[in-house]
Order: C-alpha cells, then sequence, then structure tokens
C-alpha cells in the first residue's frame, strides 16, 4: 500500500478554501457510481509490460467499496484501458510520439481485442449487472473513446467513487474530467495505485485542492452504510 503524505499546511489550504463542504456527508447512493479504473492484467499480472504492484494490494478495498455500493443502492462501472485496431480517433501522438516503435507495437498487443492482458483482473469482484467499457485514452471522459460518458448519463449519476490505477494517470484524467462535467468526486486514497508513493501523493494533493473529496476506503464505506 502507498505511505500516504498530505501535508497539514495543503491540508488547511483545501479546507479554507472549500470550508466544511463535503461530497461524502451528502451521499446519495442512488446516485453514485463506483468507476473502477484499468485493474487488468496488464496491469496488476507480475510481469505484466505495464505491472504496477501496488495496485493488486487495492483489490480488497476496491471490491469492499463496490458491495457496500450495491448493497445501498448504487452502480458500479469497471474501464479497461485498450487499443483498437482501426479506431476511427487513433491516439497517433501518444503510439508514434510518447512510445519508442518497440514499445508502442507491444503496448498495442497485449492491449488488444481479445488479449489475455486487456481483460479485469480475475480478483476483481465483478457482478452481473455491472458495466464494464473500454477507453482508448487516459480520461474515460474523452469524447467518442469510451462509453462511461453516455451509461452515467442514462442512470443519473451525480457522483463518482473513483478506483483503480493508475493514480496519477487514468485515474486522475478520468477525476479531473468528471469533476469539470459537474460530477461530485470522491478519490479513494487507498484503493488507487501507481508506481511510487511520490506519485501518488501528487495527484491526492491535486484532487483535494482542486478536483475532488480525498476519503479512505474505510470512510466511504462508512458514508454508504449511514446513507443507505
Amino acid at each position: 500500500m502507498h505511505r500516504i503524505d498530505i501535508t497539514a499546511e495543503i491540508r488547511a489550504r483545501a479546507a479554507h478554501r472549500r470550508g466544511a463542504r463535503s461530497f461524502l456527508s451528502r451521499l446519495d447512493p442512488a446516485t453514485t457510481a463506483h468507476v473502477v479504473i484499468d485493474l487488468q492484467n496488464g496491469f496488476l499480472r507480475e510481469g505484466a509490460l505495464l505491472e504496477v504492484p501496488q495496485a493488486r494490494a487495492v483489490v480488497p478495498a476496491v471490491n469492499a467499496i463496490s458491495a457496500a455500493l450495491r448493497a445501498a443502492g448504487g452502480k458500479v462501472a469497471f474501464t479497461r484501458f485498450a487499443w483498437l485496431p482501426g479506431d476511427p480517433l487513433a491516439w497517433r501522438l501518444f503510439y508514434e510520439r510518447f512510445l519508442d516503435p518497440a514499445e508502442a507495437e507491444e503496448q498495442q498487443r497485449v492491449f488488444a481485442p481479445g488479449a489475455a492482458d486487456l481483460q479485469l483482473w480475475p480478483e476483481l469482484d465483478v457482478a452481473e449487472a455491472d458495466f464494464i467499457t473500454d477507453k482508448t485514452r487516459y480520461s474515460a471522459f474523452t469524447e467518442g473513446t469510451s462509453e462511461l460518458p453516455r451509461w452515467l448519463r442514462e442512470h443519473g449519476i451525480r457522483t463518482l467513487i473513483i478506483t483503480g490505477t493508475l493514480s496519477n494517470c487514468c485515474c486522475e484524467s478520468t477525476a479531473r474530467d468528471a469533476m469539470q462535467y459537474g460530477y461530485e468526486v470522491i478519490y479513494v486514497a487507498d484503493a488507487n495505485a501507481t508506481l511510487s508513493d511520490a506519485e501518488h501523493n501528487a495527484t491526492l494533493v491535486n484532487m483535494l485542492t482542486l478536483f475532488a473529496d480525498v476519503a479512505s476506503a474505510e470512510e466511504v464505506i462508512a458514508a454508504l452504510g449511514r446513507a443507505s
């Protein structure tokens, strides 16, 4: 698990800016979705191309949040980072400029349709009614690259609980965009993971000061229990 380290100065600044307002304190499970970002074999499998070892440790907390929200009447959605051949919105800049050719080719292969590493991590608790969608960008809100925004609108969702990997990449990108599209965002400090404590804590600071409530899995589950 990551060592969470948000300084007293940062906490005080966030508290001064937002006052006593808290999405967690007014949680309505009926309009809340737990969005689990990219907990796939390609990030969690030992030896995987994009392995994030810390991500395996957050799975029990992710499952506990999903179970609590389902019991309270909320929804659960899972995203999978994917590469799609023939994608009309192909991410050429990323694959041609941010990765060397060999890395780009290998990443496309392991996240292509049907690939084993595209699949969700088998230890995740996925219910029949849960929503699973592929996305081809970091953010699940990038227009035309994910079905998550449509699903959220169709179910009248107003609050998102964000967990998954990588804390500072797809999770942060999705949380930032969600807030700017008008969603209340709860970013779970001990149910997101990345490659280092420094990167994880940098994201928590961004979330707390600018984009979201930051809470522990225990706090989220307790709030769901009170709300239900």
